[in-house]
């Protein structure tokens, strides 16, 4: 009987030593994964505060429009143009995309503006407009410099079910310099003419007499107008110096421009996926060189003449049409090369 006592209270010493040696090492293995845990975390909270620095980048001491002085000594102006340099900071999207399609696309609106009188300043406001895209704003405005159909059809741009000339870059470019000439002789500043293609001509003058003053920065507007100019500001800004706004780009990352070849066409083109055909080309490409066509025909009973963009052969490839950037290639606009970025 005593006997039977002692095995039981030796089993019961056993499973007690048993268990607690369990929960010992139960224990220790939570403590370690839990040290291990923070440690990783520790090691994860190093790394994003080390990789993750946000600085405010630095507004220029002076900006222009056109040649005209923004006076950055008042305020509401210098923290007005700040929230625009914000802005394109760091909406990295779209402004690497102004970018890419400025490189394509400016070579076509310069020279347009310069034959008509018109600052170079005035390219920045198409970007201010669509970022080069053509779109359809919510208000009804559509193209590179959304026009709305009244507008445009006063500027001379055909808007039809089949063809649209807002979406016409060298038509729809003319158009708004014929804008800005109107404008500019009704304000005689540059500044308030660019004002004036987000408010109108007729809405501007109306502020500028109610308010009688006769300077754009002046002017209490509405939020959309008020901020319109310091947008166009920006733009310029950061298009200019872009590694001082964190954007390092190379050659090769920009939208090259397609070469193409012109046919003008005086008659109807009852089928233009069949014509695109004929023309060893499909009507995903003739749309997009010729995005102001609208439909699958284009009638034509007036004979008037259209030019028509098609590709120059073996041009469609990025392989013909994007040059190979060397180890030391220089950045758009910045002397910086990219052996000197870390």
């Amino acid at each position: 009987m005593e006997e039977d006592k002692t095995k039981k209270l030796n089993m019961k010493q056993s499973c007690l030593i048993f268990g607690g040696m369990v929960i010992l090492i139960l224990g220790l293995v939570a403590i370690v994964s839990f040290v291990d845990f923070k440690s990783k975390d520790r090691e994860y909270e190093n790394l994003f505060y080390r990789h993750t620095k946000v600085f405010a980048p630095e507004l220029p001491l002076k900006a222009n429009f056109s040649g005209e002085d923004v006076p950055m000594d008042i305020y509401y102006v210098k923290e007005s143009f700040d929230r625009e340099i914000l802005a394109n900071t760091f909406m990295h999207t779209s402004t690497i995309l102004m970018f890419k399609r400025a490189n394509r696309w400016f070579p076509v609106i310069e020279p347009i503006l310069k034959r008509n009188g018109i600052p170079d300043d005035f390219k920045y406001l198409a970007l201010a407009e669509s970022n080069l895209a053509n779109v359809v704003s919510p208000a009804g405005a559509e193209g590179y410099w959304q026009f709305i159909k009244p507008t445009g059809i006063k500027y001379g741009l055909e808007i039809n079910e089949n063809v649209d000339e807002r979406y016409h870059i060298t038509k729809a470019t003319e158009a708004a310099c014929h804008y800005f000439q109107d404008a500019f002789r009704t304000f005689k500043s540059w500044t308030l003419v660019a004002a004036s293609y987000n408010r109108g001509i007729d809405g501007m003058s109306k502020a500028l007499g109610a308010q009688k003053v006769h300077n754009y920065y002046d002017l209490y507007l509405n939020d959309e107008t008020s901020r319109y100019v310091y947008r166009i500001l920006a733009l310029k800004e950061v298009y200019n110096h872009p590694v001082r706004y964190g954007f390092y780009l190379r050659i090769a990352d920009f939208y090259p421009s397609i070469p193409t070849k012109s046919i003008s066409v005086d008659s109807t083109i009852k089928d233009l996926p069949l014509f695109a055909k004929n023309l060893s080309i499909n009507f995903r490409i003739l749309r997009e060189l010729n995005p102001w066509i609208q439909n699958y025909s284009l009638p034509n009973k007036s004979k008037k003449v259209y030019t028509i963009l098609v590709p120059k052969e073996g041009t469609l490839r990025n392989s013909s049409t994007i040059k190979k950037v060397l180890s030391n290639e220089t950045f758009f606009h910045d002397t910086l090369t990219i052996n000197e970025v870390h």
